[in-house]
């Protein structure tokens, strides 16, 4: 990866949907070559898909929680985390180093609707604990940062 792919993935970052057309003009190449080289960056997995970007308190989902999750001794993390995948109120889960196994980011619509996640998830098999932290507010997310130079 050179620097005009870095150049690429930053501008697809910043906005996935621009034409490989602009897309050129920001790195000085052809609509072609751009699509060449987005083709390439995609089948070597560095750009893994495009997606749209939306505002979860405007489709009802007001409340956001980061919970991490123990496991009970005999519980395996690969059998937990597809248990895990059938809750839909969870948007996002990381396997962790430290006191919790597994760290969920949770959107729902009020406190109630969280206390319900949080009840499913403490009768999930394998699951011996959780510990709730509810975002007051969103300081940034999913920030788009300058990509390390080689």
């Amino acid at each position: 990866m050179d620097a005009v792919d870095r150049q690429l993935i930053q501008a697809l970052r910043e906005n996935g949907r621009a034409s490989y057309a602009e897309l050129g003009r920001l790195v000085g190449l052809s609509g072609p070559s751009v699509t060449d080289r987005i083709n390439r960056l995609e089948t070597a997995g560095v750009i893994t898909g495009y997606r749209a970007t939306v505002d979860s308190a405007s489709l009802g989902l007001g409340v956001v929680a980061l919970i991490g999750i123990s496991l009970s001794d005999a519980a395996d993390h690969e059998d937990v985390a597809q248990r895990l995948r059938d809750l839909g109120e969870i948007e996002d889960c990381w396997f962790i180093a430290g006191d919790d196994s597994f760290m969920l980011k949770v959107r729902g619509e009020n406190v109630d609707s969280l206390e319900r996640t949080i009840r499913r998830l403490s009768g999930t098999k394998g699951v011996s604990r959780t510990r709730t932290t509810v975002v007051l507010s969103t300081k940034w997310e999913n920030r788009v940062g300058e990509l390390p130079e080689e």
